[in-house]
């Protein structure tokens, strides 16, 4: 495991901390949270830097038991957990695809609200380099709030709010308890380090591509999954934005993303049970267009388009 944090970096470390928090979940309204030993993919957001209403910044949750991992944390993120009946007061691990700002815009929310609602333990979250710079800002910015919150009448939980960043380039980043992670490097335009990651639990295997081109890496990754959730956009409909510096979008989309054709013949060699389709950069266009769009790519199996509190 090619992974630098501020203690040690072990799974066993990360075994413990489930096995001790395992009792404390917080479910917002009393609800119960579903601790059967069954994978589930909840998607909490499917959305882009467009600010669409109907979805959230891009965050996924993948469950099983007790076991609960946050893959992302767009906008908005800690009202979908609440909303899917997840824990509020802290998840098994945090786990960042990249640090562009629509994946990452709820991170601040992820560490301080549920420290808010009661996590008292430090919390691990895993990135790229860069993870820890950007959670140290996001720390000094809120230090006031952290005061207040601590010594005034308020009385929080002191030191609730930490986390434990982990920073690596790659490769297994938690195995433990018959759950395993995999951070998979993938092509992200001009971003030194963005990933793929492969989860495989006792029943199911997942890849969540995050931002990526076509990858060779991501395809080998998702061979014969279960489900492949993967980025698009509509290959039709590319052209220059009418803006400042919108001569480059065509460049910008081809170096950053993946075509729905590309998509498409990716998941005919890869042959994943299910195609989950989020993030989609339609451009104008409609979902229908972008599924077309990976039929004419050669895939023929099952393709959906996520939306937000979906379920699998």
């Amino acid at each position: 495991m090619r992974c630098t944090r501020t203690v040690v970096c072990a799974a066993a470390v990360l075994l413990g901390f489930v096995t001790s928090r395992a009792a404390a979940q917080r479910i917002f309204g009393g609800a119960a949270l579903d601790t059967s030993a069954v994978t589930r993919l909840i998607v909490l957001g499917s959305g882009t830097p467009v600010p669409d209403p109907e979805r959230a910044g891009p965050a996924y949750a993948v469950t099983y038991g007790t076991r609960v991992f946050l893959f992302d944390a767009g906008a908005g993120v800690m009202r979908r957990v609440a909303a899917a009946g997840l824990p509020i007061d802290g998840m098994t691990a945090v786990l960042l695809t990249h640090l562009h700002s629509d994946h990452t815009l709820g991170l601040p929310d992820v560490i301080l609200t549920t420290w808010v609602m009661g996590r008292s333990r430090v919390m691990p979250v895993i990135g790229p380099p860069g993870t820890r710079a950007m959670v140290g800002h996001l720390q000094a910015a809120w230090i006031e709030d952290v005061v207040v919150r601590t010594e005034g009448s308020e009385r929080g939980r002191v030191g609730g709010q930490r986390v434990d960043v982990r920073e690596t380039t790659g490769g297994v980043v938690y195995d433990s308890a018959g759950i395993r992670i995999r951070a998979i490097p993938v092509p992200h335009g001009s971003w030194p380090v963005a990933f793929a990651f492969r989860v495989d639990t006792p029943d199911r295997s997942i890849v969540l591509g995050g931002d990526t081109a076509p990858s060779a890496a991501l395809e080998e990754a998702a061979r014969g999954v279960d489900l492949l959730v993967h980025e698009v956009y509509d290959s039709r409909r590319v052209a220059p934005e009418q803006r400042p510096g919108g001569e480059m979008w065509p460049q910008y989309l081809r170096e950053f993303h993946t075509s729905d054709e590309e998509l498409g013949a990716i998941a005919a060699r890869a042959k994943p049970k299910q195609l989950i389709l989020s993030h989609v950069l339609r451009m104008g266009g409609t979902m229908d267009e972008v599924i077309a769009g990976v039929r004419r790519g050669g895939f023929s199996g099952t393709v959906v388009v996520a939306k937000d509190l979906d379920r699998f």
